[in-house]
């Protein structure tokens, strides 16, 4: 640094070098050598701020607060890598930044979601033109204090090109054996790391380098069950309005509920002048709706402050309103849609298949049995209110049933002497269509054969009088309906293959997908296993 000093005294204002030496010595002198901030170990103080950013989650509180526990023994947090995994919106990054606040800690957030120029970690070299300090840097001068808590965003989405491996810079960042001496390119000097308390957010962390998993403590956040409740049994649909309006739903009966409790009064009086008096009605209305939403933040922790007078709004002390799963049906009524799987293991003559609706997917039952037996009286009777293509589908399915049991089973008269009745549940609903041929084939020889179809097996598919199997719509809904039923084996016409491939890894992630083009492949499938 002296040396840079006296080459800045040197050196002349109009000199291209002198700004260069100038900025470097600027970064030197303004890191917070030595500063560090007070870290706090009070869990009751930490149990607190969680439960006012967070309600509910009280595993991964729990978790938390035995890490700061550790710490609290220990004397210090470091040396530990938090790593939060879970879906979208579950507040990963506002629980990093409630750790921040827990401990006294000052809070940096770098996201590195799609980030693949390792220079953006470990600055540029001097020689550029515009070079920087990497973002390490950058966050120890923003925050003023060298024992920051810093949180990776998005850490599972990593890239990686030609520039370098960001995955392997970060390594060296957040690795207890060699931070102490992190080298910044554009520095040149080392910076003690040691001190700083890294957190990760990640939705999936099998995506993460296996280096830096291996250095981490995984927490896992599973999303919030009274939101998933509200949407698997109120908001099936290809959007999110029907959400919304459901969440408005809940928060209009908390509004309702909060004022008939005293929780909420309305005093007038207390207004600075009497000019706010001469407010329209449409005013006065405004004002009281921004103040309850207000009220309403706090009630449902949404908000860590709440005001004891507004506007003329007066709200009382009242606990939080807690929404979760087992009271969501006092806000938003009894759930719209019943859970689809109402077999675990399907009797025999009984075929789970996939159907698509204007709502989206759905799973779909094919039940048959058998009315009368008797030499000759071979027959099919419908139910179910089924349109007239599905009523062909099934006529088609019967024959090539006939003929595949004829096949295998010579001396099995049992088409032949028996009447049977073919009916798909929800007799309500109409149905049309040709992509349940292939399951019904599969209910009929199941009944013909007296055995179970396979568990956990779903299938679709227009089948023809040779046993083709023809390919069918809605791939994507009929996926979504299979997994809302924790089906984990999928039968798809082979011409669909792209259509499956083509789907979000998540989508298709723990399926088990057979394509076919000949029934005789789902035949095996479907009866050719161990109980």
């Amino acid at each position: 640094m002296e040396e840079e000093f006296t080459k800045l005294e040197m050196l002349e204002e109009n000199y291209s070098d002198f700004d260069l030496t100038y900025n470097y010595l600027d970064w030197l002198t303004v890191l917070p050598w030595g500063n560090f901030s007070y870290e706090n170990f009070d869990v009751l103080r930490a149990k607190k701020i969680l439960d006012e950013d967070h309600y509910g989650l009280s595993d991964v509180k729990e978790r938390i607060l035995e890490f700061i526990a550790v710490g609290r023994l220990r004397g210090t947090s470091q040396g530990k890598i938090i790593c939060l995994s879970g879906p979208p919106g579950v507040g990963k990054t506002s629980i990093g930044r409630s750790i921040a606040r827990a401990l006294d800690r000052k809070f940096f957030r770098f996201s590195v979601g799609g980030l693949s120029d390792v220079a953006e970690i470990k600055g540029h070299c001097q020689t550029y033109v515009g070079a920087m300090p990497g973002k390490m840097v950058q966050c120890l001068k923003s925050v003023g204090t060298a024992n920051p808590l810093i949180l990776f965003d998005e850490i599972d989405k990593l890239g990686r090109c030609h520039t370098g491996d960001p995955a392997s810079a970060l390594l060296e960042v957040m690795d207890p054996e060699q931070n102490a001496k992190f080298l910044d390119h554009f520095l040149n000097v080392t910076i003690d790391l040691s001190k700083v308390l890294f957190v990760c957010t990640a939705n999936v962390i099998e995506m993460i380098p296996g280096p830096l998993l291996d250095r981490m403590e995984v927490i896992d956040l599973s999303g919030d069950a009274a939101l998933l409740s509200l949407i698997e049994n109120y908001c099936r649909e290809a959007g999110v309005r029907n959400l919304q309006k459901q969440i408005e739903k809940i928060y209009r009966k908390v509004a309702l509920e909060l004022v008939r409790q005293g929780a909420v009064s309305f005093d007038v009086t207390d207004t600075k002048d009497t000019k706010s008096l001469a407010k329209t009605d449409s005013e006065v209305k405004r004002m009281k709706v921004a103040d309850i939403m207000k009220i309403l933040e706090s009630a449902t922790g949404d908000s860590t402050e709440s005001k004891t007078k507004q506007s003329g709004l007066v709200a009382k002390t009242f606990e939080k309103v807690m929404i979760d799963e087992s009271n969501l049906a006092d806000y938003v009524g009894k759930p719209v849609f019943q859970e689809e799987k109402i077999y675990e293991q399907t009797p025999v003559g009984v075929v789970m298949g996939l159907a698509w609706t204007s709502m989206g997917g759905s799973t779909l039952y094919i039940e048959t049995t058998f009315v009368e037996e008797g030499e000759g009286k071979g027959g099919l009777h419908i139910t179910g209110q089924l349109g007239d293509v599905m009523k062909e589908s099934a006529q088609i399915a019967h024959t090539v049933a006939r003929r595949i049991m004829f096949e295998k089973e010579p001396e099995n008269l049992f088409f032949a002497n028996s009447k049977l009745h073919l009916h798909v549940p929800e007799g309500a609903t109409p149905k049309d269509g040709p992509s349940a041929g292939c399951t019904m084939i599969t209910s009929f020889l199941s009944l013909a054969m007296k055995k179970l179809v396979r568990k956990d097996l779903a299938m679709t598919g227009e089948v023809t009088l040779t046993g083709r199997i023809l390919p069918i719509g809605g791939v994507k809904e009929k996926t979504i309906a299979a997994r809302r039923s924790q089906i984990k084996t999928i039968i798809f016409p082979e011409a669909n293959r792209r259509d499956f491939e083509e789907l979000a890894e998540n989508m298709k992630e723990g399926l088990d997908v057979h394509f076919v083009a000949e029934y005789e492949k789902i035949f095996d499938l479907a009866f050719n296993y161990d109980h």
